[in-house]
């Protein structure tokens, strides 16, 4: 049975309360560098990332130590932070010294030495400075602690080896829920299948209509025993779309032998916000009570974790956690290493921190993912690798922060007023070439004076939210480059903001496709491929795939506009023969239909058009900001016997994501092409999209606004029996340029000719 050792000591020796109190991190860049710079300047026979392996109580151990000098005999763990060393919890600094020991055991028996000088090297990346902890050690007793820790966690790893060998004898033979496959899905299965098998990236078009969950989930889940694949993970870019997953598991189990057992450990991962009990309280022992000796009570916790048969959802983790007075959202941090498919939110193994992705680098765990509704990652991306600062909040914590920082807040408050100066005369966004300097430097000085403050006294939430923001900021500031453009505008006294905004998602996230095994991205509408794979960062090999759809050209009238222009000179002319349009195609078939606009403005304006001309046509609106009570009954009204007209927003909740078969949505008006502003910010992105991959138009505007089109219209036909008609609505549909992008089985009657 194989282990690293971080896992091993992560498993073993972790003792006492969580404690996840801030304390300055250097990137990760900074934190590479930092080891090098010490591995550098330790001069001749010094070896770094020294490799170690050994075997001790039936278990395979392997690591990399930071460096190791055989002349000196001095074995050293290195780690970076920034600032008071002090601040470095007493778990972690437990943790670090039972790694640096099981190394030191481990080189001990593969050198033969009978002793060894181990050095916990501490280096503050932003003083350059070294602290050593520094023992001297006998190979006897660090084989003994190393045994007693290899103890702890044979039991667990024989039991985790038997899993193991059931889960892969279930998904083997795993049935499929169904008598039989939908039309397409079938092929879908297999295309998935083959992907896994062969370790590949593939962009997957799969059109509605499928089952595209339940169609992806089941062959990727036969495939992992064969592939030799440690762990599925499925990402989602909308919440709903988790319990769809877990529903799809349930009627996997429902379908097999009910004498077999179920042996596919199913975790789903919520946020914090949404598992938190204690949102009141700061996540360390001395404020929170699930905090307090959440390592000593975890064994426990985990065991049952593992035996229950249920998927470990929200409300089951919480029943755990709840029974041994532990954190539930720590809980299913800690289960995602011991679970064999984890369903959560894409920013899980994409984002800054991503949990997944550090467990498949820590295990060198062979992983599978699978992202659903792809076609969001692009603008996801964007938004993880992105961060705003505010001047008013930073101004509103002025008048409340306790005196201990007030002199920090100042200063940073000074800094924003010399930044107004340089940059804030006009209310229009400026892009800065640069990251203003003083502000940087204030911003760092700021987080240290409330770290220092919340060490040592109660939380402060307010504190909290500007310190993070704070963090944020400078983490992205470290790596700012031509990916990421650097904005500064000012909308009034007190009210300016600076924002770094990622451009390009594919310089962060390309690390994070690379580590996993195998990558299948799927959609209804993921065409052109080559877009996503520049701008995700796939690799050259990812292929593009596009399945035919199960529905029928004759189920659909595709109607054009050629007389009406819905550009932004033309709106004001556009509104009577749109709404004219709209009271035609309802008075010859009256029932629900969906009107899309590019903003709410235009959707008021051409509702408003509507009701004056057209008074006998019945409609409603989406509104800016519904709750989600609202927005449930807002799609409630399309079971009402009586049809309406719905107006909404392109590109918003109702254009994707809901399903509204037969009666509930006979047809579509989709005004405009969807384009994003052509304004300055959007002529940078332009620019920065034609200079990399020489398609700043298309990568900019027609591909992102025919994406929403698509999926708007895609509300009206869900299923084969159902019929309906979609208006699109500008003269420019009928260009060759645009009308090559929209669904070809929009118009070709028989689907093998689609492609």
């Amino acid at each position: 049975m194989k282990v690293a050792v971080r896992t091993l000591c992560e498993f073993a020796a972790r003792h006492g309360d969580l404690d996840f109190r801030y304390t300055p991190a250097p990137s990760s860049e900074e934190g590479i560098a930092g080891h090098q710079a010490i591995q550098a300047r330790r001069g001749y026979g010094y070896q770094s990332e020294f490799a170690l392996a050994g075997h001790c109580q039936g278990l395979d151990l392997s690591g990399r130590a930071d460096g190791y000098n055989p002349h000196q005999g001095r074995l050293e763990e290195i780690k970076t932070h920034r600032g008071d060393l002090s601040r470095i919890r007493p778990y972690q600094r437990a943790l670090h010294r039972a790694q640096l020991r099981a190394y030191g055991a481990l080189l001990c028996r593969q050198e033969h030495r009978k002793t060894i000088e181990l050095a916990l090297i501490y280096y503050d990346t932003g003083n350059d400075k070294e602290t050593a902890v520094v023992e001297t050690a006998k190979a006897d007793e660090l084989w003994q602690e190393l045994a007693i820790l290899c103890d702890i966690y044979h039991a667990w790893a024989e039991q985790e080896e038997h899993h193991r060998d059931q889960r892969n004898a279930l998904l083997s033979s795993l049935s499929f829920p169904f008598p039989a496959f939908r039309p397409r899905q079938r092929q879908l299965a297999e295309t998935v299948y083959k992907n896994s098998m062969k370790a590949g990236t593939l962009l997957l078009e799969a059109p509605t209509g499928l089952g595209k969950t339940l169609g992806t989930l089941f062959p990727a889940l036969m495939a992992m025993p064969a592939a030799k694949q440690d762990r599925l993970f499925y990402l989602t870019c909308r919440n709903t779309a988790r319990q769809l997953a877990l529903d799809a598991v349930d009627k996997l189990r429902g379908a097999q032998n009910e004498l077999q057992p179920w042996p596919l450990r199913t975790l789903e991962l919520v946020s914090k916000d949404d598992a938190c009990e204690h949102p009141d309280k700061a996540c360390h022992g001395e404020s929170c009570p699930l905090a307090r000796g959440f390592f000593d009570r975890l064994p426990d916790a985990r065991a049952e974790a593992v035996q229950i048969k249920e998927p470990l959802n929200q409300e089951n983790l919480a029943k755990i956690a709840s029974g041994h007075d532990i954190c539930p959202y720590f809980l299913a941090q800690e289960m995602a290493r011991w679970s064999d498919l984890v369903v959560g939110d894409v920013n899980r193994m994409f984002d800054q921190s991503a949990l997944l992705h550090g467990l498949i680098r820590q295990n060198n765990w062979q992983a599978s993912v699978l992202v659903d509704e792809a076609h969001n990652l692009v603008d996801r991306g964007r938004g993880m690798y992105s961060v705003r600062l505010e001047q008013q909040r930073l101004l509103k914590l002025k008048k409340i922060a306790p005196k201990p920082v007030k002199s920090a807040l100042d200063r940073t408050a000074r800094a924003w007023q010399s930044l107004i100066r340089d940059h804030g005369e006009q209310e229009q966004p400026v892009f800065l070439v640069s990251l203003p300097p003083q502000l940087l430097g204030a911003l760092q000085s700021m987080v240290s004076v409330i770290t220092d403050y919340l060490a040592d006294n109660p939380p402060d939430l307010a504190l909290q939210e500007v310190m993070f923001e704070s963090v944020a900021f400078m983490k992205l500031a470290d790596s700012f480059g031509e990916h990421s453009l650097c904005e500064f505008q000012r909308s009034g006294r007190g009210r300016a903001s600076l924002s770094i905004q990622n451009l390009i998602p594919a310089d962060f996230l390309k690390d994070r496709f690379a580590a996993a095994r195998s990558v299948l991205l799927f959609s209804a509408t993921l065409s052109p491929g080559i877009y996503y794979r520049d701008l995700l960062g796939l690799p050259e090999s990812a292929s593009f795939t596009s399945l035919p759809s199960p529905f029928r050209a004759d189920q659909l009238q595709v109607q054009f506009t050629p007389g009406i222009s819905t550009r932004q000179a033309h709106r004001e002319a556009s509104l009577q023969p749109i709404a004219e349009l709209i009271a035609n195609q309802y008075r010859q078939r009256p029932g629900h239909y969906l009107a899309f606009f590019s903003s709410f403005k235009y959707a008021r304006e051409a509702s408003d058009t509507l009701a004056r001309q057209a008074p006998d046509i019945p409609q409603r609106a989406q509104q800016p900001g519904m709750s989600p009570d609202q927005r449930r009954e807002f799609l409630a009204g399309f079971q009402n016997a009586e049809g309406r007209v719905a107006f909404a927003v392109l590109g918003g909740v109702f254009s994707e994501g809901i399903d509204l078969p037969g009666d509930q949505l006979i047809g579509a008006f989709v005004a405009t092409l969807g384009l994003p502003p052509f304004d300055a910010w959007h002529d940078i992105l332009k620019a920065r999209l034609q200079q990399r991959f020489g398609a700043g138009y298309d990568y900019t505007y027609l591909i992102p606004g025919l994406q929403k089109v698509a999926q708007a219209a895609g509300r009206v036909i869900r299923t084969p029996d159902d019929r309906g008609v979609i208006w699109l609505i500008d003269d420019r549909f009928l260009q060759p340029q645009v009308n090559r992008m929209l669904p070809r089985w929009w118009f070709v009657s028989d689907p093998e000719r689609q492609n």
